[in-house]
Formats: C-alpha cells, structure tokens, sequence
C-alpha cells in the first residue's frame, strides 16, 4: 500500500508538481490528426495535465496548440475564428499564431506595439503515425519523438481508438498491466472447459492456471514482465508484456501476431486519455484482430466516452452473468469490462486500503520506477528514455518454452519481441 502522501506525489501531474514535470519532459499525444481534417478547420479543445487548451490546425497545415483563455479578458480562444494563420478571439478580435504570438490587435490604435508584447503559452507539435503530439516541457529539453514501430508502418497496417477513462492515469495503467485479471474478467463461464480446443496460446493457457508467477526487470524503456504459467508437464507458457516511460502498456500477445499499445496520459488528475493503436509490421490486422478497437469506436455522439460507462453500470446483464460470461458486461463497446474496474474505485483511489499480492509485482514495481524517475529529476537527473527514442523499439509476445528455459533468455522471443 501507498501512504497518502505517497499516492499523490504518483497520480498528481499538475502543473509544478514532480509527477507532472517528469511527464513534461515527454512528447504528449494532444488529439488525432483526423480531430483537425484541413486548414482553418475548426478549433479543438483539449485538456492535458490539468491545462486548458485549444488545438488549431492554421492556413498552411500548421498545428497549434494553445492556452484556452485570450490573454486580454480571459475569453475562450474556442470560439475563436481560425483564419489567415492565426486564431483570432471574437471578443476583441486579438489574433495569435501557432507560437502563441500576438499578430493583430484591431482595438488598439494602428501606432501602439502593445501586441508585440503579448504573448500566449504554445506548445510545440508534430504529426507523427495519425497522432498530434505535444512538447510541455522546457524548451531546451525537447528531444525527439520515440521511435515505435507503428508510427512508421503503412498507414493500413495500424488501427487507432480514442476514448475517455472517468479515473486517474496511474489506476488506468494499473489495469492494463495486471494481466492476471483477463483469466477472470475477460472469461466466460465455459472458458476453463473450452481452454483445450483453443486455437489461441492464451486461450488454451491462462484459464487453466491463473495463479501467473511474474518475473519483471528493469530496462531502459520502462519494465519488461513475464507471466509464467503451467503448460504442459515439460513447458510453460510465458505471456510477455512491458511497460514503457512514462504512461505506455503492451498487453501479452500471440507469437508473430498484431502488437497493442495503450496510451494512458493524464487529462487532469480524475480523468484519462486512452489512445489504442493495433499494428502489425507486415500486414494489415485483421477483422478479428481488430475487433477491440472497432468496439471502443462506438463512443456517445460529440464525445469520446464509451455508451457503456458508469452512469448505466456499463450495461450489465445479471442473466448473461448467471448463464454465459463471469461478469455479464458485455463487451460492445471494447474496454467496458476493464473501465467498470477502473472507475468504480473512485476517481483517485485511496490505496492504505489496499492488500496487494503476487500478482501484483509488476504494478508494485511501476510504481516505483515511475516514482523514482520523478524523485530523480527532482535532483537534477534527466530521464533516460525521454532523450533516447530507441529504447521504444519493442513489442510485447507470448511463448510456450521448455521449463528450464527463461522467456528472456530466447533467441526466438527476443527477436519477436524486438523492433529490428
């Protein structure tokens, strides 16, 4: 468990605050690239790291990404006019470039320089694999985007959905790399007796042991955490997974297959943006590999929140519970099962009530390497992978090796589980 003091210092990330620093010295996803379709389209707005912001694509393509509030009177640059490269403040017609610099001020007198004096907070972008990403930090620490392997693939090759967790960050990134709670949540009631026809490694696998025994280590990317499970009576079945600096997850996967990364990043300490990007190196993934981000499109009109969500107890049935699936959640809408986990613990979860476990060591670890690097820029000392994009050059796996064999000692996993 985390004492108080210690559970805000991890899930706080305003601005000023350790958590929130560390988090701005990593490139941010704003929004994506389809949110702002062409020039002097309309403007967005996006909350990031508690900071009320509004995204503008201007005349010439250029992306800007700028304090909400006009810095005269404290109007909304939302219902600004996006035109002639610049968004301009309906109130008083003061107008502001993808710099947040002043470039019109109609109603001060031609002479005056009074607009050269003004400025608003801008955040660099870039446009990189569909994403619009956002530097927030010093500029003189601004390094280049992290180098994964889907933001280079064919555009046909990834699939992207966006959607809204009514929690804190680190609780969403919790639930993502617990790879224990699929045996459960995700299963229905035949899935243990279903498991020796499975077509899949997890399928056939993790319903008959749930019990993982996790193994994680520290790299220069984040964590790397192996699940073990029994197999056969000279095998076990590894479900691979890791954790990436300083809010990414890569779920287990099938050998050789599509490769899941998820994006859990602050909107503001009770909220969470989620991008899921599916991809593989080679191919197109298919319907069936697709199927969760088809399902977490299907959003309530206008917004990004699920249809099913806790105003409606994500549409739980008690007779598909009693009859087919473990929690009679259905799964519709993709994360639904996952995100009435997450949400119901509270917006910020008190963890001196919690009674962690074995199962869970990689969550247990996250959290101090994740505290760590924040205490450690505290001091003076910048984090590794926020200046070092190769370390992102990874993928997650699974494997069923002989029981003398560690997953990470493999010649075969690793060079799945490697970007080349």
């Amino acid at each position: 468990m985390l004492t108080p003091a210690e559970n805000d210092f991890l899930c706080n990330t305003d601005v000023g605050t350790p958590m929130g620093n560390l988090m701005r010295r990593f490139w941010i996803p704003a929004l994506l690239s389809e949110e702002l379709p062409g020039p002097d389209s309309d403007p967005v707005r996006v909350t990031l790291l508690g900071e009320k912001l509004i995204a503008f694509r201007d005349t010439d393509g250029k992306v800007g990404l700028v304090d909400n509030y006009c810095p005269h009177r404290r109007a909304s640059l939302f219902f600004g006019r996006n035109e002639e490269c610049g968004l301009r403040c309906v109130y008083h017609g003061w107008k502001f470039d993808v710099n947040g610099d002043c470039v019109d001020m109609p109603s001060e007198p031609a002479e005056s320089n009074f607009k050269d004096k003004v400025k608003i907070t801008a955040y660099p972008c870039v446009e990189k694999g569909d994403i619009v990403w956002a530097f927030m930090g010093p500029a003189d620490k601004m390094a280049e985007l992290p180098h994964m392997e889907w933001m280079d693939v064919p555009a046909e090759n990834r699939k992207i959905a966006k959607l809204v967790y009514e929690c804190n960050y680190i609780q969403s990134i919790e639930g993502e790399i617990d790879t224990t709670h699929a045996a459960m949540l995700h299963s229905r009631l035949d899935s243990e007796e279903k498991a020796a026809t499975a077509t899949t490694l997890g399928g056939r696998y993790q319903y008959k042991d749930k019990a993982a025994r996790f193994f994680v280590s520290e790299k220069e990317h984040g964590l790397l955490i192996g699940a073990r499970r029994e197999a056969e009576e000279d095998s076990y079945y590894w479900r691979i997974s890791r954790w990436l600096y300083p809010f990414y997850s890569m779920i287990p996967r099938e050998p050789h297959g599509t490769t899941r990364l998820g994006i859990w990043y602050p909107m503001d300490n009770e909220n969470t943006w989620v991008i899921l990007v599916l991809w593989h190196k080679d191919r197109p993934p298919t319907d069936d590999e697709s199927r969760e981000i088809y399902a977490c499109r299907d959003l309530i009109p206008g917004t990004w929140y699920p249809k099913q969500n806790l105003s409606n107890d994500y549409m739980i049935d008690r007779e598909i519970q009693r009859k087919e699936t473990y929690t009679g959640i259905p799964t519709d809408s993709g994360r639904a099962q996952d995100s009435a986990m997450m949400e119901t613990m509270g917006k910020l979860i008190d963890r001196t009530h919690e009674h962690l476990g074995t199962s869970d060591t990689a969550i247990i670890a996250m959290r101090k390497t994740l505290t760590k690097a924040a205490r450690d820029l505290e001091e003076g000392i910048e984090p590794y992978a926020a200046t070092h994009a190769d370390v992102y050059k990874v993928r997650s796996g699974g494997a069923v090796l002989p029981r003398d064999v560690f997953f990470s000692d493999d010649k075969e996993v690793l060079d799945d589980i490697t970007v080349a």
